[in-house]
């Protein structure tokens, strides 16, 4: 599928109320694995991103240029609309401008721009704080002008929920929306209750859900948020805090034994890792065209 139609096809699942589950992404192995599974989109983690890309945590540190390239990589590699999260827009009005132009380009099928300051921090640690709500209208105004594709998706998240309670956020968003953003994701309510509250203030409006494992929001499954008015749920950390517990059970296991016999996690077969990561058809061209192979 390519990047039109894959915007395509996200946008019509939104404007339909086919509610959209997108598990995060980091890399090409996570992105390939969630692919061949068939979801109606993926979610490309800031957070994942720095951590695996950079080492660094996901404090502001990861570039415009290390975020839409990776995002590239992966719209490439994958057939899945992919969701990116771009931070804040990576700087002000003409670096929006730049963010929108240059993950449409990539291949991508929306975009999450959020009203924190710079430095940006992740949405579920402390010290978060937001830019003017005039601000980020501004930016949101920037982003959806600056897109080619209407389908190209622009989600407005507001972190102010944290330092300056729920109704700020449910105000923010609201405006958010009026301003043109096609998606509002209020980041980090802190109960099933809020989350209700959130869906009740917009009956009408597409709502992104951020299911962070071990964050400051409870996890509720699809069904439920479905039941409550939202659009989308990410499941970020699902796949960089997986792969970390899995590697560290299983390098722990090799120091202390000396072998990966002992490693009882599952994991893939070499053949199957081969398969996911296309040697088939690199076989099939061998054998159709390399001179030693005939």
């Amino acid at each position: 599928m390519n990047s039109t139609a894959k915007r395509k096809a996200l946008a019509n699942n939104i404007h339909s109320k086919d509610f959209v589950l997108a598990p995060g992404v980091y890399d090409l192995i996570s992105a390939k694995i969630a692919d061949r599974l068939n979801f109606r989109a993926i979610y490309m983690t800031g957070y994942g991103v720095a951590a695996s890309h950079l080492g660094l945590p996901d404090a502001g540190l990861a570039s415009y240029t290390d975020v839409v390239e990776r995002a590239r990589k992966i719209a490439q590699g994958t057939n899945t609309p992919l969701i990116c999260d771009a931070d804040t827009g990576f700087g002000g009005l003409l670096n929006v401008k730049h963010t929108i132009e240059g993950f449409e380009e990539a291949g991508c099928s929306a975009i999450q721009i959020e009203d924190q300051e710079i430095p940006k921090k992740c949405g579920h640690t402390p010290g978060r704080r937001v830019v003017s709500i005039e601000d980020m209208i501004d930016k949101i105004k920037v982003a959806v002008d600056s897109r080619n594709d209407s389908n190209f998706l622009v989600i407005a998240r507001t972190d102010s929920r944290t330092e300056h309670g729920l109704n700020e956020a449910i105000d923010r968003g609201s405006a958010f929306y009026e301003s043109g953003a096609d998606i509002v994701f209020i980041e980090a309510p802190e109960s099933e209750d809020e989350i209700c509250k959130i869906g009740q203030a917009f009956p009408k409006i597409p709502l992104l859900a951020n299911m962070s494992d071990f964050g400051k929001t409870p996890i509720l499954s699809a069904k439920r948020l479905k039941e409550l008015g939202f659009a989308v749920s990410i499941f970020p950390g699902l796949s960089f805090l997986t792969a970390a517990g899995a590697l560290d059970n299983a390098y722990t296991t090799l120091l202390n034994d000396g072998t990966s016999d002992n490693v009882t996690i599952p994991r893939l077969t070499l053949p199957e890792m081969h398969k996911l990561m296309g040697f088939e058809e690199v076989w099939d061209f061998e054998k159709r065209y390399a001179r030693n192979n005939k």
